[in-house]
Parts: structure tokens; C-alpha cells; sequence
């Protein structure tokens, strides 16, 4: 790890640690796409067929970048690395789906994130406290450590899903994980937060911006689950670290909203055959551009406006 190799100047290798990572994501992306499984087009998606064709599982690469050049250039610890296999993992599984000529069940992808999150779960507790604050009321609590295990299992598991729903507009998933991540580590710096893995959460960053220097509109490839998932255990991850999960709730909220409620809807519909927003086209993003006549990039950049607002928001009262 040339981190630790060189102690003296760690900031500067850090500083160089993302300059290669995004250099690393972009030139990967653009000579190995060719090598990724091709989009099929989904029929269930707004404009879901004009993807026909496109590399899908792009995800896979700047995923890959992220880890290696987290372990070479970012100071971390036995927590990390399990936290680091954990996201390989989950990109994993879904690159297979990614790949498969038959999409994968939500049942067998539903378990194997289950598993994930428990192992996510486990290994936040044997490292840290059960103790959280509730940073806007400048409240420190408690949790019973059975219970907040639960609780992590949730919240993991649900960000990987409703992270992995927002994917269907061009910079969409990434813009959105982007303002989120940004605003944690902001969060993390007031808060005093200042421990190895906020470094990780830059070269996530840098690293998806590599990725959407490709999947701008019109995108020329697709990140497919392999970069939605792995997305969505980091930011968990992130929101678990900062020692203020609750600030998921707002400073994901777009997150939540665009792909949240289309899993609510279903949900509902399949176990208590309740039907419930009848009227509304889940995800999100597909409502506004079915029913309100936005564009790809209004989409995009207006959900991302919302979600910056409500985040500044969030900062401004950590900060005054």
C-alpha cells in the first residue's frame, strides 16, 4: 500500500491516488467496454428499448478502480477491507446479472443482498458502537446491539435496492450517489469524522465521474447492477460510519423517493394485494417523463437540484 509506504507526504499521495483513479476509470471504460454484455432493452422501462445494444455492466470497471486503487492509495484498515469485499461482492453479483441471458429473480437477488447486509451488519458492530447521533438535535443514543444489528441489516439492504431502482436515466443513479457521498464527507469533516474511510469516499466519487464522463446523455454505456449495487452498500456504509445513519433518511432522500416507492408498490401489491399510488409511475423518474413530459437531462438535473437543496440544508444546520 504506497499510502503507508510514504507517511511523510500521505496527503499528496492521496491527491495522486485520485487523479489516477479517474484517469485509471476513463481509460479502462473507454478501451474495455467493448468487452461488456450488451443491453437487451428493457420492455418494463420508459424508452427502455433505445438501450438495445449499449455495454451494460460498466459497473464493474470503475467498481474495479475504486478497490484497487482504494487499497494502494488510501489509508486503510482491517474494517475497510471487509467493507471493500463486501462492495466487490455485490458488484459481483450483479455483473452476473448484468451478463445473464435471463435476468436474475428478485427473490434470489434479494437473499444473496440479505446476506450481504448481515455480514455488513456484523462487521460494523464489531468495530465500532451502537451508539448514534442524531446530529441535527445534537443528541447522542443508545441502541441495544440485537436491535441496531436489525436496523443496519435494513438500511443496508434497502440502499442497495432503492440505489439500484434509480438507474434507468442517463447520470441519474450516479450524479444523485455523487451529491450524496459529497455530502457526507462534508458531514464527517464538521462532525469531526476524520478516520481512514472518509478518504474512500473521494475515490468512490472520482471514480463514478469517470464512469459518467461516458454515461452522459446520450450515454454510450450503461452501469447496469454491477455499479447501482455496489453504489448503494457504500453509501449505506458511508451514512453507518459518519456515527449519523438517520441523516440517510434526508441526505439520500431523492434516492429514496425515485426508487423507494416503486419497491413499496409492489411490495404492497404482492404480499397484501394493497394497491397504492395508482396514479403515479414508479420509478419516479419514469413518472416525469411519461406524465410531466421531462427530458433525460431535466430528469437528471432536477432531481440532483432537489436532492442539493435538502442537502445544503442539512449542512447549514450542522453548521450554524
Amino acid at each position: 500500500m504506497i499510502y503507508f509506504l510514504l507517511k511523510e507526504n500521505q496527503p499528496l499521495v492521496a491527491a495522486l491516488g485520485l487523479l489516477i483513479a479517474f484517469a485509471g476509470t476513463c481509460i479502462l471504460t473507454d478501451k474495455c467496454s467493448y468487452l461488456l454484455p450488451r443491453d437487451a432493452g428493457r420492455e418494463f422501462a420508459l424508452e427502455g428499448k433505445l438501450s438495445a445494444g449499449k455495454p451494460r455492466g460498466a459497473g464493474i470497471i470503475f467498481i474495479l478502480v475504486f478497490v484497487a486503487s482504494s487499497f494502494l492509495f488510501a489509508p486503510i484498515d482491517v474494517e475497510s477491507i471487509i467493507y471493500l469485499l463486501l462492495i466487490t461482492a455485490e458488484m459481483v453479483t450483479g455483473y452476473l446479472d448484468d451478463a445473464s441471458a435471463h435476468p436474475w429473480s428478485g427473490l434470489k437477488k434479494g437473499i444473496m443482498d440479505l446476506v450481504i447486509a448481515s455480514v455488513a451488519a456484523y462487521t460494523y458492530l464489531n468495530f465500532n458502537s451502537n451508539t448514534i447521533q442524531i446530529a441535527t438535535l445534537g443528541l447522542r443514543v443508545t441502541i441495544p446491539p440485537v436491535l441496531f444489528g436489525i436496523l443496519t441489516v435494513a438500511l443496508v439492504w434497502g440502499s442497495i435496492n432503492v440505489t439500484n431502482c434509480t438507474d434507468g436515466v442517463d447520470g441519474l443513479s450516479g450524479t444523485l450517489t455523487i451529491i450524496t457521498l459529497a455530502t457526507f464527507y462534508v458531514v464527517d469533516n464538521i462532525m469531526e469524522n476524520k478516520d481512514g474511510f472518509t478518504v474512500l469516499i473521494l475515490f468512490m466519487i472520482i471514480c463514478i465521474l469517470g464512469y459518467l464522463w461516458y454515461n452522459a446523455t446520450p450515454s454510450r454505456l450503461l452501469m447496469g447492477d454491477a455499479g447501482s449495487r455496489a453504489m448503494g452498500i457504500f453509501i449505506s456504509i458511508t451514512a453507518l460510519k459518519s456515527g449519523c445513519p438517520l441523516l440517510y433518511i434526508p441526505v439520500a432522500i431523492v434516492i429514496i423517493l425515485d426508487g423507494g416507492l416503486g419497491l413499496l408498490k409492489v411490495s404492497l401489491i404482492k404480499v397484501c394485494h394493497i394497491h397504492i399510488l395508482t396514479n403515479i409511475r414508479t420509478p419516479l423518474h419514469d413518472h416525469v417523463r411519461k406524465k410531466m413530459g421531462w427530458s433525460n437531462t431535466q430528469t437528471m438535473v432536477r432531481f440532483s437540484i432537489i436532492q442539493i437543496v435538502v442537502s445544503v440544508a442539512i449542512v447549514s444546520v450542522l453548521l450554524l
